[in-house]
C-alpha cells in the first residue's frame, strides 16, 4: 500500500506516492516509477497496532485527564470493583464527570477527598488487579 509524501529534489518540491517493495522504495512521480535505494532509508509510518487484553487492563492508577473538584468518591479502600465501574465523580468545567475503574480489582489507596481540587493526571485512586490463576 502506497502513501503520499512531499519531497524536495534539488530544491524543487514534488508530491509522490511511495511504497516499500523488496527492501527498497518504489516512488511514483507524475506517473513515472523510480526505485530508490538509500543507506538511511525513510521508515514507513507505523500502523497503529491492536491492543492486547493485557494493555487494555491499564495500570490501576485512576486519574483525571482534566483538573477539577472531587464531588464524590463512590468506593473505599479494600473494596472490590469491576472494570468500568464508576468510582469517582469529578466536576470540571461545570460538568460532572464519571471516572471509571480501568480494571477490576481491590481499591488499595484513595489519594483524594470529597471537595478537594485536583490537577490533571494526578493519581486519585489505586486499584490492585485481582488475578485468578487456573491451576
Amino acid at each position: 500500500m502506497s502513501e503520499k509524501r512531499k519531497i524536495k529534489v534539488d530544491g524543487e518540491e514534488f508530491e509522490v506516492d511511495i511504497m516499500m517493495k523488496d527492501n527498497n522504495w518504489e516512488v511514483s512521480i507524475n506517473g513515472k516509477k523510480f526505485k530508490v535505494e538509500s543507506e538511511a532509508m525513510i521508515k514507513p509510518k507505523k500502523r497503529r497496532k491492536m491492543s492486547t487484553r493485557k494493555e487494555q487492563m491499564g495500570s490501576g492508577i485512576v486519574s483525571s485527564a482534566i483538573p477539577g473538584k472531587v464531588v464524590s468518591i463512590l468506593v473505599s479502600e479494600g473494596e472490590e470493583v469491576k472494570q468500568g465501574e464508576v468510582v469517582l465523580i469529578l466536576e470540571a468545567m461545570k460538568m460532572q464527570n464519571e471516572i471509571k475503574a480501568p480494571l477490576g480489582g481491590v481499591i488499595r489507596k484513595v489519594s483524594c477527598a470529597t471537595g478537594h481540587r485536583v490537577e490533571a493526571n494526578v493519581p486519585l485512586l489505586e486499584i490492585e488487579s485481582v488475578r485468578v490463576d487456573n491451576v
